[in-house]
């Protein structure tokens, strides 16, 4: 693979790690400052909204970059560099030795990051679900009716592949079959309870939402030049979702 390419595939790859706490990509909201490839070397380079962006989110995002690099073909080795962040040092060692959140953090981390990160799985499929049923809703199904609504119902659009991405991810069925309506364990929801849970996915949906918007304004303050990095939310989610 010659060397633009390789880039190329490992920007793609980049494309795929996302904000645990606001589910888009990192390239999407400009975290991403540069990607070099030279003779199966990759080094890439990470800024954040802040200096004290939380120290466990920022590990997250620099381990999941680096093993998406590592996994691309014809990368043999890997460095990620986050810069400009009070614990910079501790995560770029963690990561690069391999030694976990707890062995990055020694007598200070308490835990891995695993119950976190599904935390914001769990998160991200509720949010997924309520805009795959605003689909539904907007093309003739009536709420009482999503009690009935499966995956393959739904119109090949963002919509769907985000939440068949959200629903692998906290290890649900995408079966063509699979009810779309239903919690976080696959227990479709009740018909009397598809309203609430509407209203609270809706409330989970808008907090990602702003939460996101919030973060884009903070990175392009930090860095007045980072807006030209972001993807406009919209065509981000369809790009990558």
């Amino acid at each position: 693979m010659i060397a633009q390419d390789l880039r190329d595939a490992v920007g793609t790859a980049l494309s795929t790690v996302r904000d645990p706490e606001l589910d888009e990509s990192i390239v999407d909201l400009g975290f991403v400052t540069a990607t070099t490839v030279v003779d199966g070397r990759a080094e890439v380079r990470l800024r954040l909204p802040t200096y004290f962006c939380a120290p466990n989110f920022a590990y997250l995002m620099v381990a999941d970059a680096y093993d998406a690099t590592m996994a691309v073909e014809g990368v043999d080795q890997v460095s990620v560099v986050l810069e400009e962040h009070f614990a910079a040092a501790e995560i770029n060692a963690g990561v690069a030795a391999g030694a976990g959140f707890v062995g990055s953090f020694p007598g200070e981390a308490g835990a891995e990051l695993h119950e976190l990160r599904r935390t914001f799985q769990r998160k991200a499929h509720t949010a997924c679900l309520e805009r795959a049923c605003e689909r539904l809703l907007k093309a003739g199904w009536t709420i009482e009716g999503l009690s009935g609504a499966h995956l393959a119902d739904l119109p090949d659009s963002p919509e769907r592949a985000s939440l068949l991405r959200r629903r692998a991810d906290i290890g649900l069925s995408v079966a063509a079959d699979s009810p779309v309506l239903v919690d976080d364990d696959g227990e479709p929801v009740l018909a009397d309870q598809i309203p609430f849970r509407l209203r609270f996915a809706r409330t989970v949906r808008v907090s990602l939402d702003g939460n996101a918007h919030f973060c884009r304004g903070l990175l392009t303050t930090r860095y007045p030049h980072a807006a030209a990095d972001q993807r406009p939310r919209h065509a981000a989610q369809e790009a990558s979702a």
